[in-house]
């Protein structure tokens, strides 16, 4: 039986959330959906609204139709009471993003539900735009006044940032500053999906929260760590954008980089968005820089290539859609990090992604040193621990380690202890844009990155991305789709005794 030790449920502040692109994909498949699911658990207040605001020649009844169909088709089964009673809260606000006149309109709409919904001048707005959208938005709001917090003595603004967030390190920083113009810091949320799993998040309580853990969380007892992020499909109908991104852009910077850092940051001196984030940003800096020409040491990329499956050619990226016979752009990376702290030193990090692999699988390994003397085997024969952590999918945590056998010969086996959030807790697990959704309205950054982060992301892998880009590089290897890679990931685990996982 799961006992619960939690503190009381938290309910944010009466308050309005605006959807900028509420007409799109994300907003019907995730962001909708998520609201839907946080009314039904009661974790939103009485005094709640939705604006949406699209292009789209829709009306409040349009909208909310539409959102009807959304949550039919994402959600499944709905009261019809209350999903009436839900959608009697949402309002839409057609206009352009550079249009005055759609942020005139917007400003009375949010007026209008703080006297007849009393939602206090509270108000959250949710970027669900293209990046190139993003200034549009963000100048409009300073112009308008509609960055203004606790004015005429209450009523916070706060401004929630999709990925990607820049292209580069001076893009990056480019947008931070234009962002800071019309917000304060502690206004901005950059949003990180992956932050939002119930796995990610589990792996602070599993260290902190359990003392059998942390005193081995270190170099004495780990001998690396690897932290992978594999898909079997292509890129589908995103062809266009991946292609200006590619894998180490579009998963590295941000979603595998904030897991490598929760993994090895240093205990906070409490719970709180400001000690989390400062504890992250300390193992970006500890991270030893890249020069141009160690890139190949450090670094492999890949295309995946045509291949046949199951009676039917599959094409490779090449020959998708909307990309170009010439690309470059990558399709798997892999890198190897060094921190260079008292905790982590001499024990590398592995990060890779890729698409088009042989599963799809988002997990954390870290392997444990062999004995210092083996009895009972040789070195090659007996593997070593590991301690794994599953993200997606069975999102659990598991601990291999060896075992006698059953007889009269020493015989070892491996054996696994596993847990199962299903089977252990039962019930839906909430989807990420829930929890950031909610965090985002109670006022909690713990889980977004601030600009700092960022830049100091993208300033880590400068250097890999202009070895990638330089013509003398050389062509990018290609892999078949369906296996681990490119075999030139093998040769950044350097030693004999370290392999990457099984996909």
């Amino acid at each position: 039986m799961t006992q619960t030790f939690m503190n009381s449920e938290r309910i944010p502040d009466p308050c309005v959330l605006v959807i900028f692109g509420a007409s799109g994909d994300l907003t019907r498949r995730k962001l909708v959906p998520a609201i839907w699911h946080l009314e039904q658990q009661n974790r939103l207040p009485e005094a709640f609204a939705l604006v949406g605001v699209a292009r789209r020649d829709w009306n409040d009844d349009l909208f909310r139709q539409q959102m009807r169909e959304c949550l039919t088709e994402f959600v499944g089964e709905i009261d019809s009471t209350a999903l009436d009673a839900f959608l009697a809260k949402l309002y839409y606000i057609r206009g352009e993003s550079n249009d005055p006149s759609t942020y005139t309109a917007l400003e009375a709409q949010l007026e209008t539900l703080d006297r007849e919904r009393g939602t206090s001048g509270n108000r959250c707005f949710y970027c669900s735009v293209p990046p190139q959208i993003y200034l549009d938005i963000v100048s409009q709001m300073g112009h308008s006044g509609l960055n203004r917090q606790y004015y005429n003595g209450h009523g916070w603004c706060r401004i929630i940032v999709e990925k990607p967030f820049g292209h580069d390190f001076d893009s990056a920083r480019d947008l931070n500053r234009a962002l800071h113009r019309v917000f304060a810091e502690e206004q901005i949320y950059r949003i990180d999906h992956y932050l939002g799993k119930e796995t990610v998040q589990n792996i602070l309580v599993f260290r902190l929260g359990n003392s059998i853990f942390e005193p081995l969380w270190n170099r004495r007892y780990l001998d690396h760590v690897q932290i992978t992020a594999a898909e079997t499909v292509g890129v589908e109908h995103r062809a266009g954008y991946y292609d200006q991104s590619g894998a180490l852009r579009d998963m590295i910077q941000n979603h595998l980089l904030q897991i490598l850092c929760i993994i090895a940051m240093e205990p906070p001196s409490s719970f709180d968005a400001e000690s989390v984030r400062l504890e992250k940003l300390k193992v970006l800096r500890a991270i030893r820089p890249l020069r141009i020409g160690q890139v190949d040491r450090y670094a492999v990329r890949g295309q995946y290539g045509r291949c046949s499956h199951e009676g039917r050619e599959v094409p490779g990226y090449l020959q998708e859609s909307d990309v170009p016979l010439d690309s470059r752009t990558e399709t798997f990376a892999a890198l190897e990090f060094t921190i260079d702290n008292w905790r982590w030193q001499g024990v590398p990090f592995y990060v890779r992604t890729g698409k088009r692999l042989k599963k799809r699988a988002s997990t954390i390994t870290l392997q444990f040193h062999q004995p210092p003397h083996l009895l009972f085997a040789r070195a090659d024969a007996m593997p070593p621990s590991t301690l794994t952590i599953r993200i997606q999918p069975a999102e659990g945590i598991s601990l291999s380690f060896n075992g006698k056998i059953p007889g009269p010969d020493i015989n070892l086996g491996t054996v696994d202890m596993d847990f199962s959030y299903a089977d252990s807790f039962g019930g839906r697990t909430p989807e990420a844009y829930e929890t950031l959704i909610l965090d985002s309205l109670l006022g909690d950054a713990t889980l977004y990155s601030d600009s700092e982060w960022i830049e100091k992301s993208w300033e880590l892998l400068m250097p890999v991305l202009d070895a990638w880009k330089a013509p003398s590089s050389g062509a990018v290897p290609t892999y078949a789709s369906g296996s681990s890679g490119p075999e030139e990931a093998d040769a950044l685990l350097d030693q004999e005794w370290r392999q990457w996982t099984q996909l």
